[in-house]
């Protein structure tokens, strides 16, 4: 892995991170990797916020994982400041290979670095092996996540 690279993402990697995306059953039924332009619409407002934080793992040129790291500060805890990751996307052919153990690592390092006293995520419940991933990684399923689609 010495020839990994974790950088911020820049719009030449929307492809391939909204590639990532669409890859799995979930994504595959929410993506359009047909059609950027959301995407980058998204990419600019992303790019705009000081609190968002777009990543991208490459090797050799080219980009093999992503996430997004989000830090929310706020009143509870004391003042507290949290991050939220979200969208950790491996590349198919790069699973396993400890990428994924790195990405969350990084994002755990920044979130303190930046001062965060908490790094929080959700997963899907039907995503049964992230979940035996973050456990394994010291995250506890702790809270009981809600959606309401708008």
């Amino acid at each position: 892995m010495s020839d990994l690279q974790i950088r911020p993402a820049s719009p030449a990697d929307i492809p391939a991170i909204v590639a990532m995306l669409a890859h799995d059953p979930l994504g595959a039924q929410r993506e359009s990797p047909d059609d950027l332009t959301p995407y980058l619409g998204a990419f600019e407002r992303l790019e705009g916020d000081p609190n968002q934080h777009l990543i991208v793992a490459e090797r050799k040129g080219r980009v093999i994982g992503t996430l997004q790291l989000t830090l929310i500060p706020g009143l509870s805890r004391k003042g507290a400041t949290r991050s939220i990751i979200e969208a950790v996307r491996i590349h198919a052919d790069e699973r396993g290979s400890g990428l994924g153990s790195r990405l969350i690592e990084w994002a755990v390092d920044e979130s303190r670095r930046r001062g965060c006293q908490l790094v929080q995520l959700t997963s899907d419940v039907r995503r049964t092996d992230a979940h035996r991933f973050y456990e394994r990684l010291g995250f506890e399923a702790s809270h009981v996540g809600f959606k309401r689609g708008l």
